[in-house]
């Protein structure tokens, strides 16, 4: 009996399945869809009882992201990221894919690009709107810096996943790999 006792004790019980409080967070620029891409797709989540976060406030220059973002982003089961052509001129729109992107590697977090209004291969090679999103950004942070190098990683990895193109919608048919 009390090696039964022992040898319980060294059992250890696996944590139960993660639990989950959003089942997509929504990351956009607000400029470009909030009244139009991201409130309708929002809505239609919705509808389909889909537990969607969407952060609906405007953060102005400078902000820094929320603990209720990051936290948000923990605890969600997708991220969808509406990539269009202002996104990456938003630095708080940059900590958010940099931590969605992190999200991914250490917890599982499911990634769902949408490239709305632009190309992903101008995501993927950051050219267009989003080269000088980023030469902004260099000269607002210094050449070299750190943080603009992390937010280019994310920005890169997150054009290689497969995602919805905006620009097949009328055809039915949008995901792009």
């Amino acid at each position: 009996m009390a090696s039964l006792a022992a040898e319980a004790s060294s059992f250890s019980i696996p944590p139960p399945p993660r639990s989950w409080t959003y089942h997509v967070f929504l990351s956009f620029r607000g400029e470009d869809t909030r009244t139009g891409f991201a409130d309708h797709l929002c809505a239609s989540l919705e509808r389909k009882g889909i537990t969607t976060f969407r952060d609906d406030k405007d953060l102005e220059r400078g902000q820094v992201i929320s603990l209720e973002l990051l936290r948000a982003i923990q605890e969600s089961m997708f991220a969808v990221v509406v990539l269009s052509p202002n996104y990456a001129s938003s630095a708080w729109c940059l900590d958010e894919l940099q931590k969605i992107v992190e999200c991914k590697h250490n917890l599982g977090l499911q990634i769902v690009p949408v490239f709305y209004g632009v190309e992903p291969s101008d995501v993927r090679h950051q050219k267009g709107t989003f080269a000088e999103a980023f030469r902004k950004h260099e000269h607002r942070f210094g050449e070299g810096s750190d943080k603009v190098r992390r937010w280019r990683d994310a920005f890169t990895q997150i054009a290689s996943y497969s995602g919805w193109d905006s620009k097949y919608q009328d055809m039915g048919h949008g995901w792009h790999r």
